[in-house]
């Protein structure tokens, strides 16, 4: 069995223009002096990490690692969930995400996914320069304002938006696959890729392709009122990055998933910081170690209560009591026989 690593904390809900949150190297110190060992990059913020120099320059990605190497930090993987959701975007959010992408991209759909295509595999190459192994993304949604029919959705709508996110995404998959880096989708609400069942729609499309893997959330499952204990015991194979992130569901007779168009403040259904919401983490992380997953356990900060910089405090602590260092021996090992096959035969008779 292996003991993931953590405790790691993912920097997009804290970077600002405020010391120690507007530099790669301050931020990376205030993480180590909160107990971190790893830090997970988004790649849309040049203070921090030049994606396409990281993917064309070694000496520059080895500069961007020693950088954090030098804090006592390790970069655990890069994030393109922004760039991701623009690969695939349904026109009636054209507007909404086209402040995802640089402004010579606005307003030109087709040039905004070329140029979020062409950030994927820059990602990809990135983390092989980088010596990182997964990398986390969001899968994008051409379907979503239909996950709810009304009026009933046309026969082969949804066949054929997954046939077009599988004809998006499998170059990008190729290329990850070239690079020897796992991409994780994040299974979240807003994404095509929202729960098992869409994920497994999308791999058909993609020919079950290897390096399609997942970013495992827990909070975005209690949201959905979905099992996320069996989903491990279904797809802990293709799990190959965790973030740590807390939430709790709590319908009333007025609202339930949907949120009554709500604030997180007042929803029914909202994130919180580690310890404050309902997941059972011992349960996680018990199955996490029983299903040998080699990654790292990073915290993704996104409370509607807490201040942030108390969650990330509270939090390197909370992952750390809860990483499981996994035993190198049977419990019952000191009442056990030598090897002996002859002796065997005789106890089954033979």
């Amino acid at each position: 069995m292996t003991t993931l690593q953590g405790p790691a904390i993912f920097l997009a809900q804290f970077i600002g223009d405020q010391a120690p949150f507007n530099s790669l190297a301050s931020i990376c110190a205030w993480a180590q002096g909160l107990g971190y060992r790893g830090v997970q990059l988004p790649t849309l913020d040049p203070r921090f990490i030049d994606l396409q120099k990281a993917a064309e320059s070694q000496t520059y990605a080895d500069e961007i690692k020693g950088v954090v190497n030098a804090a006592g930090l390790q970069i655990t993987e890069l994030s393109t969930h922004l760039q991701g959701q623009l690969v695939a975007v349904n026109p009636a959010y054209d507007q909404l995400f086209d402040g995802f992408a640089p402004e010579a991209y606005r307003r030109n759909p087709g040039a905004r996914q070329q140029w979020a295509v062409q950030q994927l595999k820059y990602a990809a190459r990135a983390s092989q320069n980088l010596g990182l192994t997964a990398h986390a993304t969001f899968s994008g949604a051409l379907l979503w304002p239909m996950v709810y029919p009304w009026p009933q959705r046309p026969t082969g709508l949804v066949e054929e938006g997954f046939a077009e996110l599988g004809r998006r995404w499998r170059p990008i998959l190729d290329e990850f696959d070239r690079c020897g880096v796992d991409l994780c989708y994040e299974i979240h609400p807003g994404e095509d890729l929202h729960d098992g069942v869409t994920y497994e729609m999308f791999l058909d499309q993609v020919d079950q392709h290897p390096r399609a893997c997942l970013l495992y959330d827990p909070s975005h499952f209690v949201l959905q009122c979905l099992d996320y204990l069996a989903y491990l015991d279904i797809y802990h194979e293709r799990v190959k990055m965790f973030h740590v992130k807390d939430a709790e569901f709590n319908p009333t007779g007025r609202q339930g998933v949907y949120g009554g168009y709500q604030s997180w403040l007042n929803r029914a259904g909202r994130f919180r910081s580690l310890g404050d919401g309902q997941v059972d983490f011992k349960a996680i992380f018990s199955k996490l170690a029983q299903y040998d997953f080699p990654g790292w356990a990073v915290l993704e900060w996104e409370c509607a209560l807490k201040n942030a910089e108390d969650g990330a405090r509270e939090g390197a602590r909370f992952i750390q009591d809860h990483i499981i260092r996994v035993t190198d021996k049977a419990f019952d090992d000191f009442a056990a026989t030598a090897p002996d096959a002859n002796f065997n035969r005789t106890l089954l008779g033979l």
